[in-house]
């Protein structure tokens, strides 16, 4: 429908297509791999206590990731439109589910989730290099730096993502080569796994099942990531192509890593050590190569947090741009800069509130709120796999030739968005209070969809 904001958004410059298959698939990788991996084995240790539920609780979350792959995938080849998920959600159902869904990720999902990881960066960073920097004005500069070299242009940004993701990968061979190699399992570690009674370490029973989705929650929240690929589709060559295979190798290459890095982790510390500990990732090295080994996984996780951030202000931004573009969000945040063809308002209003969050110290108590909303919104999402297949049965002409497609659908996509909505209810049932007041912020963008929707008429 056409607009006010449209003839002004139509003179200005297109976002230009600069990314190719390498660039795609280290943003899918980028978009996944923050500094869960290096601390998350030890809090699923906490919650199921046996190497079997521990690794076949990875083992679920992968098989989950992949899933999502493939649906994502497949919505990529059909809509490689900017603004990926929101773009789905659009086209699928209505302008208002995909603001709600601009709205969470502003809000909640991609800034608070910014915020923490920026605070965490500025930590190791500190800690590293015994810098007289306070934590807040480091994570700040983190921020504005990254911000900047995005709106110098998506290949700037992308390349910086790009570095810092190869440097993650490194960092964690690293470990698990030393975990391999170097470290002896400990006695405890021995002893522990010798002891272990069965498989589950439990009887069968509801409790145990309700253990195990809280023991996901972290596992989903370490894979979670892979959408933010799709947003950057108006600035991928060759989007049905490239943007489907990257997010196929890239979620297939963090599923593989996130496996090897927990036995590992179960190998040289056992499960009661990693389940007492809280930096496992610094407790294997440190058995491998001493305090050195210890300092070298802190850099791996300084570097891998700001490739997170990196990644982030390249992708979420053109969600908001594209609010923007279909009228529903300020029209200075659908500008792009003429010579390097990216939103620099979007981008600067992502760097902007990530520092306020940061600042206010808030950022914890948002990420409570992320699970439940974000699942919402992937099982949402999965759901635009059957309303595009229903209307392409109704359109004999379209041309579906070499769209990739989801493997066992529609078995496989339905499981997906059962597990998306199970997550959200034992989320419910588990923390009551934050689940509910992420849902709050969600409801709070239906009078605010209403504020900027006449402005479309």
């Amino acid at each position: 429908m056409p607009n006010s904001s449209t003839s002004t958004i139509a003179s200005s410059p297109a976002l230009a297509r600069r990314l190719g298959l390498f660039d795609s698939t280290m943003i899918v990788m980028g978009g996944i791999i923050g500094s869960g991996i290096f601390i998350n084995p030890s809090v699923v240790a906490r919650q199921v206590d046996t190497p079997f539920l521990i690794l076949g609780v990875w083992a679920l979350g992968g098989l989950i990731a992949l899933a999502a792959a493939f649906i994502w995938a497949e919505l990529a080849a059909l809509r490689p439109e900017v603004g990926g998920q929101y773009a789905y959600l659009r086209e699928a159902f209505h302008p208002s589910v995909a603001f709600l869904y601009g709205w969470a990720l502003l809000l909640v999902i991609q800034t608070g989730g910014m915020a923490a990881v920026a605070v965490t960066f500025a930590r190791y960073f500190v800690e590293l290099t015994e810098a007289p920097l306070a934590d807040w004005l480091v994570a700040v500069l983190a921020l504005a730096g990254l911000t900047l070299i995005n709106c110098f242009g998506v290949k700037a940004g992308s390349t910086v993502q790009s570095i810092l993701m190869v440097l993650k990968i490194i960092a964690i061979l690293a470990l698990i080569a030393c975990g391999l190699l170097l470290a002896s399992p400990t006695t405890k570690s021995a002893a522990a796994g010798a002891s272990e009674a069965g498989l589950f370490g439990h009887p069968l029973s509801f409790d145990l099942l309700t253990t195990i989705g809280a023991a996901m929650v972290p596992v989903l929240f370490a894979y979670g990531g892979w959408q933010t690929a799709s947003f950057v589709a108006g600035e991928i060559r060759e989007p049905k192509k490239n943007l489907p295979r990257g997010l196929l190798i890239g979620v297939s290459g963090v599923v593989l890593l996130y496996l090897t890095v927990n036995f590992v982790c179960l190998r040289v510390l056992g499960t009661s050590s990693l389940a007492e500990t809280t930096t496992p990732a610094s407790d294997v090295m440190r058995l491998a190569l001493g305090d050195r080994g210890a300092r070298a996984i802190a850099a791996g996780i300084a570097i891998s947090t700001l490739g997170f951030l990196s990644q982030g202000m390249l992708t979420a931004p053109r969600v908001y741009f594209a609010m923007a573009e279909d009228g529903l969000f300020f029209k200075s945040v659908g500008r792009l800069h003429p010579n390097t063809r990216v939103p620099v308002v979007a981008i600067a209003l992502q760097g902007v509130l990530a520092i306020v969050i940061a600042l206010s110290g808030r950022y914890e108590q948002i990420l409570n709120y992320v699970v439940s909303v974000d699942f919402i919104f992937f099982g949402l999402t999965a759901v635009c796999v059957f309303v595009f297949r229903k209307r392409k049965s109704k359109r004999d002409g379209e041309d579906w030739s070499g769209i990739t497609s989801v493997p066992g659908h529609p078995l496989t996509t339905a499981l997906f968005v059962a597990i998306c909505w199970l997550v959200v209810i034992n989320t419910i049932y588990k923390y009551p209070e934050n689940t509910l007041i992420g849902l709050a912020i969600l409801l709070a963008g239906i009078p605010a969809y209403f504020f900027w929707r006449p402005r479309t008429a």
